[in-house]
């Protein structure tokens, strides 16, 4: 893949693709309560009063009569288009693992999308400091929002890192035995991952898309961001994602070139050049 990063372009496809995201999540109930409405009408109530109380274009009618209205149904739209453009559009960086398959720019992307989001929760925390130190006025919904972007962050860096290989390994015993017993301790390592990642989403599944997701369960406070509504599903997802990512890296590596690790591994030799011209310049 083009080792060439930083175009303007991989900033914003991803920030086009957090926005899109953000708007069809907070706006999710109105996609249920159109195409999937509950049957339960004290539940039916309990998810169109949340939806009323927290919908942004309040004005719009909703599509065919329903509670989505055009602005709603956009981003849901948008999100596979930017999805795919990121995917297309993403380079590899310097520091970056080197062996790239097409299908790996799917977690690159996301981890664009990552460095994006950690940019966003950065400007809500110095936007809330500005706010209740300078002005005074504190917000009643920056803490939540940070929690709730930090969450994300936490689970997509992970598939990032999987497909980076930048995970925590303990390469003591790998480095001293050959390359086919390698092998052997890859295929197991991949085959406990993806066990994890089936008897999570098995073991959870009703419980986190019938109880939280299905019923809009917000976080309790005054802004009330549906966190546990998002979170929970997204931890299945992601683990999936990863389980996945794991095979991609078990059939990506399985010919490739016995390595030797050492401390040296963890040093950046693109930043080290630029420390070291910048010292000089000085």
């Amino acid at each position: 893949m083009e080792h060439k990063s930083g175009g303007l372009i991989e900033w914003l496809v991803p920030l086009a693709f957090i926005l899109c995201t953000g708007w069809a999540t907070w706006h999710l109930p109105a996609y249920v309560l159109d195409l999937i409405p509950p049957q339960d009408g004290s539940l039916y109530d309990q998810v169109s009063s949340l939806f009323n109380r927290n919908d942004i274009t309040p004005d719009l009618p909703g599509v065919f009569g329903g509670f989505a209205d055009i602005v709603d149904w956009a981003a849901l739209l948008l999100i596979p288009v930017t999805l795919i453009i990121g995917i297309m559009t993403v380079r590899r960086a310097g520091m970056e693992f080197e062996s790239w398959r097409a299908i790996d720019r799917i977690a690159v992307f996301l981890g664009r999308v990552t460095m994006m989001l950690i940019v966003l929760m950065t400007s809500v925390m110095l936007f809330e400091v500005m706010m209740r130190y300078v002005f005074e006025k504190p917000t009643l919904w920056a803490n939540e929002l940070t929690l709730w972007i930090a969450g994300f962050v936490f689970l997509t860096a992970g598939l990032y890192a999987m497909q980076q290989r930048s995970h925590i390994r303990i390469f003591l015993l790998y480095d001293a035995v050959p390359r086919w017993l390698q092998r052997v301790f890859d295929c197991m390592s991949t085959l406990l991952i993806v066990m994890f990642a089936f008897f999570l989403v098995y073991g959870s599944y009703k419980q986190v898309f019938v109880n939280k997701l299905y019923r809009w369960e917000t976080f309790g406070t005054a802004f009330d961001p549906p966190i546990p509504a998002t979170l929970q599903p997204m931890i299945l997802i992601v683990v999936t994602l990863v389980a996945c990512q794991a095979v991609i890296n078990l059939i990506a590596d399985w010919n490739a070139e016995p390595v030797l690790h050492t401390a040296a591994d963890d040093i950046d030799e693109e930043e080290l050049e630029m420390l070291k011209r910048s010292i000089g310049n000085e």
